[in-house]
């Protein structure tokens, strides 16, 4: 099961990991390495990468936000080729997703001095607009002719567990992810009440959208750290808001 059907794929430039992924998962698809062992396994790479902006070798911290990235769509691409989709590697994906942006966000604000408020603007911008990017997608995906419906476009309903996996755990990580994440997805939902009836999700929009992609947030971070432009990343990724208003309003006015 692919997330979209042929007629519905775009260019995603936060999936930029997504062949080498495809590759890994089928070389460990009749392994005994689940979905869950490389969730785990990308959390591992965030925390080194952390460590790494922390002790200021940016260079290396770089390689391991890329690295993180890649092996971030390993563990969903193993779960399409097992044929073992579950909620409880859907919800732990996530939750160590927002607790890792917490985490690159405090060492990026530390290093750089910045002030914390500033910081933790930063990080909800961050997770606004990448809230913004997964909502939209979302919706495609579940109007996809065969696209995967693991995720839902409203988390306000604890799923049934799927084959395979623990009705508790799925009980546990959905509560966790409705802590993390039930603000900013109600502040998007309120933001563009209608775009869950949508049907007109262009290309050329989603390839813009995916700008707010996590992987190209961490992209976009490996990048300005490579280049020793630590200081400037809290400030960008503040400004970077811009685009989730004209996204917004772009989606209202010519795509409703």
């Amino acid at each position: 099961m692919s997330k979209l059907s042929k007629s519905d794929q775009f260019l995603d430039l936060s999936d930029y990991g997504r062949p080498i992924a495809k590759k890994v998962a089928f070389s460990l698809k009749n392994t005994q390495v689940t979905p869950i062992h490389v969730t785990l396994i990308f959390g591992i790479c965030g925390l080194i990468a952390v460590y790494f902006i922390l002790t200021n070798h940016f260079k290396l911290a770089a390689v391991f936000l890329i690295l993180k990235s890649i092996i971030d769509a390993v563990d969903g691409e193993l779960a399409r080729v097992k044929k073992t989709p579950s909620y409880t590697g859907r919800y732990l994906d996530s939750v160590f997703d927002i607790i890792l942006n917490a985490l690159i966000f405090s060492a990026i604000g530390w290093i750089s001095s910045s002030n914390w408020w500033l910081v933790v603007l930063a990080f909800f911008s961050v997770q606004l607009q990448g809230t913004l990017y997964n909502f939209y997608y979302v919706i495609l995906r579940n109007q996809s002719l065969g696209g995967d419906t693991t995720s839902k476009i409203f988390e306000n309903k604890r799923p049934d567990a799927l084959p395979g996996e623990s009705q508790k755990s799925v009980n546990i990580l959905f509560t966790c992810y409705l802590i993390l994440y039930g603000l900013f997805d109600k502040i998007i939902q309120k933001l563009d009440t209608t775009a869950f009836k949508s049907t007109n999700f262009p290309s050329w929009f989603m390839t813009c959208l995916s700008l707010y992609g996590l992987g190209f947030q961490l992209l976009l971070i490996a990048i300005m750290l490579s280049l020793s432009l630590s200081t400037y990343i809290i400030p960008f990724f503040i400004w970077y808001n811009v685009f989730l208003v004209l996204l917004i309003l772009i989606r209202k006015i010519r795509l409703n």
